[in-house]
């Protein structure tokens, strides 16, 4: 058990060195402009995306919004948006937002108790929305540049600095290490089981984008980039949808 949480700390470290050292631009190239110098890799990883949400995804995804009802769909999805909270608030308060983790630790208060658990969000009638944040924001805010643009098997689009920020955020939860199984386990289910949701609900929009463009790659990085880059308070966003990105907190 020692080694265990004596390991979670150093893997941390060392993946905060690798997001240091991203890819940088070559010297006067247009900060803006999409960085893709792996981009035979990322095309390639493109495809096995598609064709795993194909064969296994899109098919699942529009089992799932058929059969399960409505209401149902919802509280999964808010129960999976409250056990991320505390990671959230970890991020918050390493941005220094003290005041966004005070009204996500309020809001996870209200809805774990009021919303039995998180199935119902109490906290949204008192008007107390979530303030997103994530660990590759934290590295924005620390001054970590974007790096280059990747696109990972199963995972979607991202940068050097987003693909890094997602590995830490699988440590920043406290409920990770709150939580023994196999109850922590139905976050991981819950949250699945949201994406599918995700994924059949808007799964027309999404089809367009990855089915019906002539460049479905450029496509999907571009609506990545856009929105990523306004979440971040760098540019105003001309697509706003993100196909490999719906709802992809987890526990």
């Amino acid at each position: 058990m020692l080694q265990k949480g004596f390991l979670k700390p150093v893997a941390l470290i060392a993946v905060m060195g690798l997001a240091a050292a991203c890819t940088k631009r070559e010297a006067g190239l247009d900060p803006s402009a999409v960085f893709d110098p792996y981009v035979e890799t990322n095309r390639n990883n493109h495809e096995f995306n598609r064709a795993v949400d194909r064969a296994l995804v899109r098919p699942a995804s529009k089992g799932y919004v058929s059969i399960v009802p409505r209401p149902v769909q919802s509280g999964v999805s808010n129960f999976s948006s409250n056990l991320s909270l505390p990671g959230t608030i970890v991020n918050n308060v390493l941005q220094g937002r003290i005041g966004e983790a005070g009204q996500n630790t309020l809001r996870f208060a209200l809805n774990t108790t009021l919303g039995i658990g998180g199935i119902f969000d109490p906290s949204s009638e008192f008007k107390l929305y979530r303030a997103k944040a994530d660990f590759g924001e934290t590295l924005a805010v620390w001054g970590v540049g974007e790096g280059a643009y990747v696109e990972l098997p199963l995972i979607g689009p991202a940068t050097e600095r987003d693909a890094v920020g997602r590995i830490v955020d699988l440590f920043t939860n406290p409920l990770t290490y709150m939580v023994p199984a196999p109850e922590s386990y139905y976050g991981t289910g819950a949250s699945v089981a949201a994406r599918l949701g995700d994924r059949g609900t808007f799964g027309d929009t999404i089809d367009s984008v990855l089915y019906d463009s002539a460049d479905s790659y450029a496509q999907a990085q571009t609506i990545y980039l856009q929105n990523r880059r306004f979440e971040l308070g760098q540019a105003a966003p001309e697509a706003e949808l993100d196909p490999f990105d719906l709802n992809t907190e987890g526990f």
